[in-house]
């Protein structure tokens, strides 16, 4: 019996990657850079499915290229590289891998914010530079947390975890996310509340028209002086300009970037040349379990699409109606 062919554009973990290797004909893009625009056209022309990471752009172009295409599964729970509207137009269902990957981004974003809040970064820089001479005691003061409030933009899993983490250094939570439900102890606000009170501010919403450069000039020019800002979520939810000019000028105290607006960051960029920025490169689901289990989602995606059935998480489900 002849099995499907399908492409998939980075090589993922074995958990998820032999059961496609079982089921499909798999062409697998061994390299660590993906494939250009034109070698990914190319490789398209006659899959039957697509497993896709959060680099490549999955559109209709693409899509038209691939004419026996069934199926796209995006190894991501984002899905801003792929255009959905496209794909159900065309009766392709796009599954993605949620849930397994809240855990691990929720740990990154408290893990950004204490490093950026207690400057770890730039003490470590200090010391490996041959800095440090002694001590001193107002050197490298930071952000105390008992008694400040984090702000959570886009309460969903992720931001609910971070609120749940909070709890434990007696932070007092508000959110803005005006499709989601109070939960542990944090307090639903508007945005220019959210911007005007909050000590900390993490990003937790997706990448859409609507929150490209969310944070701009103008939000940035709401948040307080001591505001430490973090972003796990999508690089062009924040204006790299808009946010370089603050941290710059001290309008607020710091920012930590798990995503960057482009990405990767080109090493000329002006965000680099500053103490107060945190950049790290997309690592916020980058644990050994969570990597396993998105791997696996993303190849039951692909399989259930192959075979005609329901994608166990889709997130175009029109498709099937």
């Amino acid at each position: 019996m002849t099995k499907p062919k399908v492409f998939v554009t980075r090589e993922i973990p074995d958990k998820g990657l032999d059961l496609v290797k079982e089921f499909c004909d798999a062409d697998i893009w061994p390299h660590e850079i993906p494939p250009a625009r034109a070698e990914l056209v190319a490789r398209v022309r006659d899959v039957d499915g697509l497993l896709s990471m959060l680099t490549e752009k999955v559109d209709a172009e693409l899509m038209d290229a691939a004419p026996r295409l069934k199926v796209i599964s995006n190894f991501a729970v984002g899905v801003d590289n792929v255009d959905v509207p496209a794909a159900t137009a065309r009766k392709i269902p796009v599954g993605n891998t949620p849930g397994v990957l809240t855990d691990a981004t929720a740990d990154m974003a408290f893990a950004l914010l204490m490093s950026a809040a207690r400057r770890v970064t730039e003490g470590e820089r200090y010391v490996r530079a041959g800095k440090w001479k002694t001590w001193s005691p107002q050197f490298l003061l930071g952000a105390d947390f008992a008694g400040a409030t984090l702000g959570i933009i886009g309460f969903g899993r992720i931001g609910q975890a971070v609120a749940k983490r909070a709890q434990g250094f007696d932070l007092r939570v508000i959110y803005f996310d005006p499709s989601s439900q109070p939960a542990f102890g944090a307090t639903p606000v508007d945005l220019d509340a959210l911007l005007h009170e909050s000590d900390f501010i993490s990003l937790h919403v997706p990448l859409t028209e609507e929150t490209r450069h969310m944070i701009n000039a103008g939000a940035l020019s709401k948040m307080k002086p001591n505001a430490v800002l973090v972003n796990t979520a999508r690089g062009p939810v924040v204006d790299p300009q808009a946010l370089y000019a603050a941290l710059k000028s001290k309008q607020i105290f710091a920012a930590a970037l798990d995503v960057t607006e482009p990405e990767p960051l080109p090493v000329d960029s002006p965000l680099l040349e500053l103490d107060n920025c945190i950049i790290i490169p997309h690592l916020g689901s980058a644990s050994k379990h969570t990597r396993d289990m998105m791997s696996l989602l993303a190849a039951q995606n692909l399989i259930a699409g192959l075979k005609g059935e329901q994608l166990p998480n889709c997130v175009n489900k029109k498709v099937y109606y």
